[in-house]
């Protein structure tokens, strides 16, 4: 009876002592846990993502960058087989090589940089909204349009001058029209631009953004009455300057017979594609 009592205290006195091994050991990697998780300083450390995984889609070509022909190279119906612009574009192909003329539509903000012998520093540097590109060849010329002490100012450059030394693309972009002559009417917020703007990176591969923005109008009388149909304006909030009757009164100057006037369709695909591709190759010499 004595043994059967001394071996289960024995018993039991083992089993209390591997308990007491198993809590020690227990707290031990518990603390040890506690103390990489929390960290040295008693703040638990900042949770780092893992590194994003860069796909390159190998399969796939690299996009060709974007053809622009710049419009003044392509001659109007009666001078597209001239003698006269075609010597023109040679003379636009030997400027262009001493001046980078870049890419830009109406609407995109530039800043040219021209000699001026009554400026201090000869030189004179201006910041604008293209408003309007007209003509052909050598003759071609652009509009930039900026507010400057609370007076507007507009400059026109003729684009092949002697003159000009620099054309900078600050923002390349297309607006709703082809012609922004309206923003003269338009509140000065419209084409109120700081000349320290800097420029905005743009893809040459990708589309050019269109800015879908539309104008407020200052109170008529307006130089021009940009509500008849004929000028087909669709950057202007008209509701917010003209009734409904105004409108309406407007629609009597429609021309709806100019859809079908053969003679104002002039297809210049395949004289843009031979104009192209001279020009390139003349550059690239």
């Amino acid at each position: 009876m004595a043994a059967c009592t001394r071996s289960a205290a024995e018993v039991l006195s083992s089993i209390r002592a591997f308990r007491h091994i198993q809590h020690q050991h227990g707290r031990f990697i518990s603390t040890s846990l506690t103390h990489l998780a929390v960290g040295g300083d008693g703040r638990p450390p900042k949770f780092t993502p893992p590194p994003k995984p860069v796909i390159i889609d190998k399969t796939q070509s690299e996009a060709p960058p974007r053809r622009f022909l710049s419009p003044e190279f392509i001659a109007p119906r009666s001078r597209t087989s001239g003698l006269k612009f075609v010597v023109e574009r040679k003379d636009m192909i030997q400027r262009r090589k001493a001046l980078n003329i870049p890419e830009f539509y109406v609407g995109s903000i530039l800043a040219v940089t021209m000699k001026d012998p009554h400026t201090s520093g000869k030189t004179n540097r201006f910041v604008g909204i293209c408003s309007q590109r007209s003509g052909s060849g050598l003759g071609a010329t652009f509009i930039l349009r900026n507010i400057v002490d609370g007076q507007g100012v507009e400059i026109c450059y003729e684009m092949y001058s002697p003159r000009i030394q620099t054309i900078e693309v600050l923002k390349l972009e297309k607006r709703l029209d082809d012609n922004l002559m309206y923003l003269r009417d338009a509140l000065p917020e419209h084409c109120t631009f700081d000349f320290d703007l800097k420029p905005v990176p743009h893809n040459p591969t990708a589309d050019v953004p269109i800015n879908t923005v539309k104008v407020r109008m200052k109170p008529k009388p307006w130089s021009k009455r940009w509500e008849r149909p004929h000028f087909n304006i669709k950057g202007i909030r008209f509701d917010l300057c003209l009734t409904p009757e105004q409108m309406e009164h407007a629609q009597k100057w429609a021309r709806p017979w100019q859809e079908f006037d053969m003679m104002k369709h002039h297809d210049t695909a395949k004289l843009e594609e031979a104009i192209f591709q001279e020009v390139q190759a003349e550059l690239s010499k």
